[in-house]
């Protein structure tokens, strides 16, 4: 079994958590006057707004100075640093110490499976790595399994669809009407002339 990776930054990460606990929460200007304001960040832009101004005694606004600590900038919460990768050659440039790979969106499923099966022989941390991907070599087993499961569930949906309609009554089917002829009418029609 192979251990659980240490976190590589754990410091950084404590260092932000705390940061972010002296950070104000940002609240929208006048959000507790009014109803229909949320209490979401608004930038406001009125001339006369004391936000804006940084008047004293009003709530703080959002501004550089609360930007978080420089060795904890761009880090994922897991403590690595994000590097997207978008085809297997790309892991060569890959640190699995300090960095984990995200799989770009745009990369389709034989190719990601490729990346996830260079990844793990490298041991590298995959960010995006969901569990319906899965190596060649197990879906292949898999499909035994489930070949097998769907043939028994088969039979058994077969049973229960012949048993329903043996016990439903046949409906009489209905005589269709002949169409009705369209009647002509002695109103004349607008435009029409009178004779």
């Amino acid at each position: 079994m192979s251990e659980k990776k240490v976190s590589p930054s754990r410091k950084a990460l404590q260092v932000r958590a705390r940061a972010k606990n002296k950070k104000p929460n940002f609240v929208r200007a006048e959000s507790w006057r009014f109803a229909r304001f949320s209490l979401s960040w608004r930038k406001p832009r009125g001339l006369d707004n004391k936000i804006r101004r940084k008047i004293k005694g009003w709530p703080p606004g959002p501004s550089t100075g609360y930007k978080g600590p420089k060795i904890a900038r761009y880090l994922h919460p897991s403590g690595y640093r994000e590097v997207i990768v978008h085809n297997v050659d790309d892991l060569t440039n890959i640190d699995a110490q300090t960095q984990a790979i995200r799989i770009g969106h745009t990369v389709g499923k034989r190719k990601r499976a490729d990346i996830i099966t260079k990844a793990k022989e490298l041991d590298i941390k995959i960010l995006n790595f969901t569990a319906t991907t899965k190596p060649k070599e197990t879906n292949e087993e898999n499909d035994k399994e489930t070949e097998t499961e769907t043939t028994d569930e088969e039979k058994t949906t077969k049973a229960a669809k012949e048993s329903k309609e043996k016990s439903k009554p046949k409906k009489e089917k209905k005589q269709k009407k002949a169409p009705k002829k369209e009647k002509k009418s002695n109103k004349s029609k607008k435009g029409d002339k009178k004779q």
